[in-house]
């Protein structure tokens, strides 16, 4: 596995969307890549987006929350990050990585009934997978 390529989805807390896209990825990317997620800090996985993409048929329940200091000797070809705040605190990778980034909204953050919080998750899950799907016919 030398020769694949590695790609870093970063986030805030790597407890929802990178999540999400890290799931999506691998299953886009299948054997192309070598997926990874991290967070500038550590979030613990919501409990939530393993509901909601298993819902999607992608099972993330084995995922960790990663903090990005872990990967600091991985050297990556692609760096997606997935909120502004991580695009602003990404450390400088000494990589010829290519960045990427889009910031979606955090479902984690939304208050309100039972309906509007999985509306919100499923709204950003489906913005993801576009977003992954796209990436991985693009890059890899």
């Amino acid at each position: 596995m030398s020769n694949t390529l590695k790609v870093l989805v970063l986030c805030t807390g790597n407890s929802c969307r990178s999540q999400m896209a890290h799931g999506y990825l691998k299953m886009f990317a299948a054997d192309k890549a070598e997926l990874y997620s991290a967070g500038v800090e550590t979030h613990g996985l919501n409990p939530k987006v393993v509901y909601f993409m298993k819902e999607d048929g992608v099972d993330i329940s084995s995922h960790t929350s990663n903090h990005v200091d872990e990967y600091a000797n991985i050297s990556f070809d692609y760096v997606v990050t997935v909120c502004d705040h991580a695009n602003e605190r990404c450390p400088v990778f000494p990589s010829t990585a290519k960045k990427f980034h889009h910031n979606f909204p955090d479902p984690s953050k939304v208050s309100g009934t039972e309906e509007e919080i999985a509306a919100a998750f499923r709204n950003t899950r489906g913005m993801i997978k576009e977003y992954c799907q796209k990436f991985v016919a693009e890059n890899l």
